[in-house]
């Protein structure tokens, strides 16, 4: 097989693969806001099985303690593994958390969207591993491009060790912002070694500094937006809990101050954003990649805040709660091709001059 057709493939492997990442993310936040974590409560099968159950006449009569005794000791296990790191207070409060003794009910709803979660994250682990197989067709022009690449496979790992633990306990809050986190630096390492081989060969670009600068506080804002908003999801989790998922339409009131921070924030996003596309519109050209990447962000945070506004006055929807995280997603992904592109881009003739 040729060098070009294994380069060509790497492309399009990345772009599969990034789709797949947002699909993901997209997957991840239906489950969380239907309350599917604990669907397939072991892995890597379901309820021991390559196809789950679709009724509870399928399982064995005691599967209920056969799993709860599964989720404890792998609570045990993550809570020694927090001793050695020096966190033994918070490794005693998994200990003593009563609440993973409690068996779920079987539900074939949860259980298949839990199972659906899991198909797309295998088959975004298959497109990262291709990528790194045809990654190497770079090493010899740029190093980077199969070390992104294969540093992906690990991160991937990790991530679903922590999704596993995300789902496991219900103390440790903030296992979920980092599982997100995780998932935009997996997502960000994708884009960038899809980028570096699109431009290679391609010259720099002169572009001033000052849109570079607003072009990563504007990624760096998406992220502590996004930040915050996991944090919100936590103690809506929370507050879910004390209303027993009734009365959906207070919880918004009850999640306090850092529901407000992030509401707030929201309106920074776009004042940011208004300025890199002003600064956008007098460097580069209306067909170039450059104004293509700025003006699909505008288009997302446009749908990002009807979503907001759904989940402020319409009691939370399970819909809009995982389009959000998807659009948040979404603006994070174009923001850093759109940062990309400022420094080196493969259509960088069209530049004004």
């Amino acid at each position: 097989m040729s060098r070009a057709t294994n380069r060509k493939r790497f492309r399009s492997a990345s772009l599969v693969t990034i789709v797949l990442l947002f699909a993901v993310i997209l997957a991840g936040g239906i489950v969380r806001s239907s309350g599917s974590g604990m669907g397939c409560p072991d892995w890597p099968k379901c309820f021991g099985r390559y196809i789950p159950p679709t009724h509870v006449s399928e399982l064995p009569a005691n599967y209920k303690e056969t799993y709860v005794a599964k989720r404890e000791a792998k609570n045990q296990r993550f809570a020694k593994m927090l001793d050695k790191f020096g966190n033994k207070d918070l490794a005693q409060r998994i200990r003593e958390d009563k609440s993973i003794l409690v068996p779920e009910e079987f539900n074939a709803a949860r259980t298949w969207t839990e199972y659906v979660n899991r198909l797309v994250g295998v088959l975004s682990g298959i497109g990262l591993l291709l990528v790194a197989v045809f990654s190497f067709s770079y090493s010899n022009e740029n190093k980077w491009i199969p070390a992104l690449s294969v540093l992906n496979i690990f991160l991937v790992g990790y991530q679903a060790w922590l999704g596993s633990i995300v789902v496991s306990t219900n103390l440790v809050d903030w296992i979920v912002t980092v599982h997100m986190l995780l998932a935009l630096v997996i997502l960000a390492v994708t884009i960038y070694a899809y980028h570096l081989a699109k431009v290679q060969g391609k010259p720099m670009l002169n572009t001033k500094p000052l849109t570079k600068v607003i072009a990563a506080l504007a990624i760096i804002l998406s992220v502590i937006q996004i930040t915050y908003g996991t944090e919100v999801r936590e103690k809506v989790d929370e507050v879910a809990d004390r209303f027993q998922d009734t009365n959906r339409d207070q919880w918004v009131a009850k999640v306090g101050q850092t529901f407000n921070m992030h509401r707030d924030l929201a309106l920074a996003v776009v004042v940011l954003n208004v300025l890199l596309y002003a600064l956008v519109r007098r460097t580069f050209s209306r067909h170039s990649v450059q104004q293509q990447m700025m003006s699909l962000v505008f288009l997302i945070i446009v749908l990002q805040i009807g979503a907001g506004i759904a989940l402020s006055y319409w009691g939370l929807p399970p819909v809009a709660q995982a389009s959000h995280i998807l659009l948040a997603s979404l603006i994070f992904g174009a923001q850093f091709y759109l940062m990309l592109n400022l420094s080196r881009s493969a259509n960088y003739t069209e530049v004004s001059r």
